[in-house]
This record gives C-alpha cells, structure tokens and sequence, in this order.
C-alpha cells in the first residue's frame, strides 16, 4: 500500500507580528540653547537680536518608511505642538506595523484639503488660534516675538501659511536619522527624538534682516521662511530603542 501526503498551507497559521508605537519627543532650540519664552534673548547669525513670545507649528502627515520601499502613514495625522505647552511636544503614533524603519517623513503645516475643509476639531479646531478666518486657511508656523531692529512697535509677526501657487508654504522633509533604525515590536517603546532650531527659520537660503522683514501673514515673504524651515530647521537629535 502506497501512503501519498500532501502539503497543505492554511493562511490561517501564518501570524502577523503584533504592531507597536512610536513615541515622537520635541525639543525647541535656538542654535545651541533651550528656547525659552518672553525671557532669552537671542542672536541671529547677522547679529540681530530678539525674544519669543509664541512659537507654534503643526507637523502633518508623519510617514515611517522601510528599506525595501513600504510605508506606514499614521491616520488623522495632524499635531499642533506649542512651546508654551509641553504636553504638546510629546506625541505617540500606535498600531504601527511592526518592522524596521529607516526613514521618516513629515510635513510642517496641513495640507490642502484639510484648509478647506471647514470647521474642524482637535489639533486643526480654528480655536486653536492657528486659523485665518479671514483667509481660510492654517498658519502652519506662529512666530511672535520682538526686536531691536524691527521696524515700527519692534514686533515680530511671522505667520507662515498659505497653499495657492505661487506662495505655497507647505513643506515636506525627511531628517536623516543619522544611520538608525527605528524598531518597531510589540515589546519595545522606541522614542525619535526632534532638535527644532528657530534660528533656522531666518537663515538658509534666505537671510532674513528683521529691518526690512519683520512682519509677514503669507505670501511671498512667507514663502522665503518657509524654504528656511525646510532647510534645516528640524533634525533627528536621536532615536532611543527600549
């Protein structure tokens, strides 16, 4: 008598690892120094100097990206991080399939579709005072402030925002994450660490002289800070693996 087996593959025994999270920590810099609000005093790499009293900013539609190309776009993916709240500068991405990730991508500001969208609720609520309703659409950057060498009351007024061509200021990076991988199991806790420079947003490719430009709500000027910030304004300090 001949016995014959025969293979068979049941998709039901074929495990999906668990998925894990991802914490994601701020920290405000102006070059090398803390930010601090109202009280530091700082100067610009032509030797303007100038205080902080709002620095707000949305980061959008965050992206974690394999080595062979797959990605993972966290849903609803909108934070509204703010200096003067801490609690806003500490953020958790769950259920990210597990895996390791090599790249990481983020917009500064919200997308098109969404300054469209009406009322909306949570971090894009126009209560937030990150709205023009004026002009119906985020400011995706907040920068408020003074200067000696500002113009007038000595006020700083950065602005940033606006979507329509020619001053889109939305803009999308990809820090390097310094040769590290972020692993993502079920039994670990990885923490990306950003370094946000302030001092980015007047320097790049667009030197920013507080006496001729201290004061801008969108626009073409906004669009010379926005290129700044995508310059070099956020980098990956470090990625801590639990």
């Amino acid at each position: 008598m001949t016995v014959t087996f025969t293979a068979c593959t049941d998709d039901a025994d074929v495990t999906t690892p668990a998925a894990g999270t991802l914490d994601v920590e701020v920290d405000h810099l102006v070059g090398n120094v803390p930010l601090v609000l109202n009280t530091g005093t700082y100067t610009t790499s032509s030797g303007q100097q100038f205080t902080v009293s709002t620095f707000n900013y949305y980061l959008s539609n965050i992206k974690l990206r394999k080595a062979d190309g797959t990605e993972y776009v966290e849903p609803e993916s909108y934070h509204l991080i703010r200096q003067s709240d801490a609690a806003t500068k500490a953020f958790t991405l769950n259920n990210v399939p597990a895996g390791d990730y090599t790249a990481l991508t983020f917009t500064i500001g919200v997308d098109s579709a969404r300054n469209v969208s009406g009322a909306q609720t949570g971090a894009l609520d126009p209560a937030n005072g990150m709205f023009w309703t004026w002009n119906s659409g985020y400011i995706y950057t907040k920068l408020e402030g003074s200067s000696p060498q500002a113009g007038g009351n000595k006020q700083l007024l950065f602005h940033i925002g606006g979507f329509k061509k020619p001053n889109n200021t939305i803009r999308t990076v990809s820090p390097s994450l310094n040769g590290a991988t972020i692993q993502i199991r079920q039994d670990r806790m990885p923490t990306v660490h950003l370094a946000v420079d302030v001092l980015k947003m007047f320097t790049g490719p667009n030197s920013i002289d507080f006496s001729t430009l201290s004061n801008t709500m969108g626009g073409s000027n906004s669009v010379k800070v926005a290129d700044n910030q995508a310059a070099g304004m956020f980098r990956v300090d470090h990625v801590h693996a639990n």
